[in-house]
């Protein structure tokens, strides 16, 4: 199945990095974190990658056009200008990269990758959130309901400790735990083409009157993943999956 990678937005939020580069170029273990949401998708085995495009474009271009380059040893003959790569990463994706405008709102990208895509159900997600999703189970989940829309829903990581106190004794301390109740918006959406009609133009934001519209007629459904997801949306959120990849990414399957 085709799989759209939203990849043009601004990433304010995490300025320390995102003035130099887009969000989704941020390295997690020395690659960009839109490589690890790839290679996701990949593993099982949703490989054609439509990559929408925005704040500079430009660098998430070249990091593609020189991919062979970036991951591997090789010989140059600086006369001729022949390259020979040695131990080349054998990644047999296909990656189309679409400008889709600087300003343009999530809903906006969406409606802007139609033309590639065509018409048939194809995946989304954002290009800064990592998880150890099952996408055959999502993917089962939604061709089961028949509904046009299915999102992923995820319980966020609490932003502080949490202790379970009997008294003045400490019966349980849990760094960070997941919440247990309360689900918001994981991306790692799979959706039918007829949702393109929901989305007027560039100025149109993904999760507000698409979606809205797509629940009041009840087409969309919710997938409950219960395992990992963590959002890089700040330095705290990249510095923590930076810590995690050097234990042992949860994310990587």
């Amino acid at each position: 199945m085709k799989v759209i990678i939203l990849a043009g937005g601004f990433g304010t939020r995490l300025s320390e990095y995102t003035n130099i580069i887009p969000k989704p170029m941020v390295q997690i273990g020395g690659k960009p974190i839109l490589w690890h949401i790839m290679k996701t998708f990949a593993h099982f085995d949703h490989k054609e990658f439509y990559i929408a495009l925005g704040y500079k474009a430009e660098l998430i271009k070249d990091y593609f056009l020189n991919y062979r380059a970036l991951n591997s040893d090789f010989t140059i003959d600086l006369r001729s200008g022949e390259i020979n790569h040695h131990q080349i990463e054998s990644n047999d994706w296909k990656v189309t990269l679409v400008n889709t405008g600087d300003n343009s709102m999530t809903g906006g990208r969406v409606k802007r990758m139609k033309e590639y895509v065509g018409d048939e159900p194809f995946m989304l997600t954002y290009g800064d959130g990592v998880a150890n999703i099952d996408l055959k189970a999502l993917l089962a989940f939604h061709k089961g309901h028949g509904k046009m829309v299915t999102v992923s829903a995820v319980r966020p990581s609490a932003r502080f400790g949490e202790l379970e106190i009997q008294g003045d004794k400490v019966l349980n301390f849990q760094e960070k735990p997941q919440l247990h109740e309360g689900w918001i918006n994981g991306g790692y959406f799979i959706i039918n083409p007829e949702f393109f009609d929901f989305i007027d133009g560039d100025h149109t934001m993904l999760e507000r009157e698409p979606l809205e519209k797509a629940t009041r007629e009840g087409e969309l459904m919710a997938y409950k993943h219960d395992g990992f997801w963590h959002c890089m949306d700040t330095k705290r959120d990249h510095d923590l999956l930076e810590s995690l990849w050097q234990k042992g990414a949860p994310w990587v399957l």
